[in-house]
This record gives structure tokens, sequence and C-alpha cells, in this order.
């Protein structure tokens, strides 16, 4: 709007300068008028240079009046475009704060968001050590009860240690007695190193003698064994679970059993009295009495006994557990019979077998002959001849004849069928 206003302004001042200038003109030129001298055709020459300089500076005059950015871009442009520089300096200046200041804004954001973080993690942490702090409290309580407890405790504790003070005395004084005591029994040391030195040579001689002895033993034993080592005297099952007296009175009983089997052995020599270790017969009882398990106990030879010795015996206890019900399967194997010699061989190894069988399931063999079963003379006489009688394939199968238990003895049925 103001640029409207000032081209009026020049384009009216310019106008009437104009109309001004060509009134003086032709007035000086009608009148031949002559300035300094001058022919009137240079005068009205100079009047309109005058005039056209006139329009010019009034436009500019007047312009520079009426408007302030015309008389600053008339007369201060240098102070202006120091001022645009530096305003431009300025500016460049204002950006980088700008941009530093952004920058600053966001690292102010990550560290926000990091405090945030911090601050969830301080009141977790927070909460933690108030249910720490609660828990410490209560263990404090406690401890500032065990802590009077202590301080009892404590009191009585001095107490005791002023009379072990007392005994202490008592037991210096002691000392120094048994000190002048020591230094007596170091004399009588002396005297029986001295001593000792002597039985060394004495028991020297003895042991000699015990040498002896030992192989008389030996040559003794080779001869006449009734029992040998860890064969079974008597053998029985007792109930467990019950007291310890009703259990000895069962094992007084199979001790009479194997004082009875001894007699028939020895006859006339045999005193009646059996040799059993007591530490190892209370064990016994206590074992069984305790237990909940019916237990098979075997007296057994400590060793190889002669004629004439005492009666040394060991105890053994196993759990008498179910074995085989009657008719049950004890082992079954097909044989292939070639001849009349093929008989003998196929009873030895199916009995083997029934007798392996038997053992994996628990029932006891005997110490010396390893079986556990019991087989009578014909039984086996007619088991041979039916093998015997037949040829090719047969199938053999035992069968238990009675409901039989670990303590066994293992009774038989045998079937021989043509395959």
């Amino acid at each position: 709007m103001d640029g409207i206003y000032l081209i009026t302004v020049m384009i009216i001042t310019g106008g009437a300068i104009a109309f001004i200038g060509d009134k003086l003109g032709t007035k000086i030129g009608k009148k031949r008028l002559s300035i300094f001298g001058l022919r009137p055709r240079h005068t009205s020459m100079i009047i309109t240079v005058i005039t056209g300089a006139l329009i010019t500076g009034l436009s500019i005059g007047s312009m520079a009046v009426i408007s302030d950015n015309v008389r600053t871009a008339l007369f201060g442009m240098e102070e202006l475009n120091e001022a645009m520089a530096s305003a431009q300096r300025s500016l460049g200046i204002a950006t980088r704060e700008l941009l530093r200041t952004q920058e600053e804004f966001q690292k102010a954001d990550v560290d926000l968001a990091n405090s945030k973080e911090e601050i969830k993690t301080l009141k977790s942490e927070q909460e933690n050590l108030r249910a720490e702090s609660e828990r410490l409290k209560t263990g404090n309580e406690q401890l500032q009860a065990e802590n009077s407890d202590l301080t009892a405790q404590n009191t009585h504790l001095e107490n005791s240690n002023s009379e072990l003070s007392a005994q202490n005395d008592s037991l210096t004084s002691a000392n120094s007695a048994l000190t002048d005591d020591n230094k007596k029994l170091g004399e009588f040391n002396l005297t029986l190193t001295a001593d000792n030195e002597k039985l060394s040579k004495d028991n020297a001689q003895l042991e000699e003698h015990a040498q002896n002895l030992r192989e008389g033993l030996i040559a003794m034993r080779e001869g006449d064994i009734v029992f040998k080592a860890g064969e079974v005297l008597s053998s029985g099952v007792i109930k467990g679970n019950r007291p310890a007296d009703e259990v000895s009175v069962d094992m007084k009983k199979l001790a009479d059993m194997a004082s009875e089997n001894i007699a028939e052995r020895f006859g006339d020599e045999f005193d009646g009295s059996v040799w059993i270790y007591q530490p190892e017969l209370q064990e016994t009882v206590e074992k069984i009495s305790s237990g909940t398990q019916d237990m098979i106990l075997r007296i057994v030879a400590a060793g190889n006994l002669m004629r004439g010795e005492p009666i040394r015996t060991s105890l053994l206890t196993f759990p008498n557990n179910h074995a085989y019900n009657q008719g049950e399967i004890v082992f079954t194997k097909i044989y292939e019979v070639i001849d009349e010699h093929s008989a003998e061989p196929i009873v030895r190894d199916f009995l083997s077998n029934v007798n392996r069988a038997a053992v994996e399931r628990g029932i006891l063999t005997d110490p010396i002959t390893h079986t556990v079963g019991v087989m009578e003379g014909s039984q086996l006489y007619e088991l041979i001849e039916e093998i015997d009688n037949v040829r090719g394939k047969i199938s053999v199968t035992a069968y238990a004849r009675e409901e039989t238990y670990s303590i066994g003895p293992l009774r038989l049925n045998i079937r021989v069928d043509r395959r």
C-alpha cells in the first residue's frame, strides 16, 4: 500500500513540475528572454534541464519525506546491509542453538525414559526393601527374644564357670599328685619292661607249641569228620514281629532239634550241648522280633566237627518268601531221545535246570549238596524208565507238588509228553 502511495505522489509531483516548466519555457520563448547573456534558445534548453532536475530532485525529496523506507534505502543502505548480515549471523547462531536445543531435548527425552525405568526399578526395589525390612524386623524381634535367652544362659554359664574354676583348682592339686605318681609309675615301668622281655621269650616258645598243636589239629580234622563246615544242623521258620521271649523259645526248639541231629551222628560221644555265640544269638533274636516278615533260621556247623570236639555253630537267617503255588510249572524243556543211553543224561540235565530255576525263585539250597528238591529213588527210576521207552522228541515238565516257600524243600511231579 505504501508503494502505491509513493508512485502516486511521484506522478503528481513530476506532472506538476513538468507543467510549470513547460509554461515557463513557453513564456521565456515568446518574450525571447535571455539568462546570463545567452541566446533565447540556449536559455530555453537550460530551463528544460533545470525543470527535469527539479522533477527528479523533488520526486526523490518527496519520497524521502514521505517514506522511512526510501530514506533508509537512500542514506542507510550500508547500515541496512550490515544489519542484514548481522541478522543472518544471528540467525545462523540461533539455528545452531535451536539444533543443539533439539538434540538436548531428544537427549532429555531419552534420559526421561531412562529415569522412568529407573523409577520403576527403584519402586520395585523399594517394595523388596520394605518386605525385607518387615522380615528383618520380625527376625530382629526373634533375635531379641533369643538374646534374652542367651543372656540367661550366659548367666548360668558364668555361674558354672565359677564352679569349674573351683574344680580346676582341685584338679590342679590332683594333677600335681598324679605327676608324683607318674614318676613312680615310670620307675615301675622299667621293671615291667624287663619282665616283658622275659614274657616275649616265653611267648615265642608258646607260639612254637601252638603251631605244633595246629598241625596236630589239622591232622585230626583230616580224619573222622562228622559234620562239614556250613552243614545245616537244623532249620525252621520263626514268625517275626513278636516279643523277643517268644522268638527265643522257638530258637531253643531249633537248638534242641540240632542236638538231636548231632546225637544221631555222634552217638554216645555227644554230651548234648551245642555252643552258640551269645552276642550272635541275641542279635538274631532282636532281628526276627523287630521284623514284620517270617524268617528262616538255619543252625549250621561253624567248622568241620570232629568226634569229641565241642559243637560250635553259627546262625543264618533268610526271609521266607512264597516261591510256588501247588501245580505251578517249575521248568519245562524239549529233548530228543536217540537211543537207550539218552535217558540218564536227559534226566541229569533236566534236574539241573529245575534246581537252577528254583534257586532263582528264592528257594534255599543245601550248603553241602547245593540242591533244593527232594526226589525219591523210585520216582527217579520211573522217570528214567519212562524216557528210555520212547524215541524222538519229548517234552519234560516239572510241577510243584505243593505250595512251596523259600525254606523248601521243593517236591516235584514230573510229566513226559511226546511231541
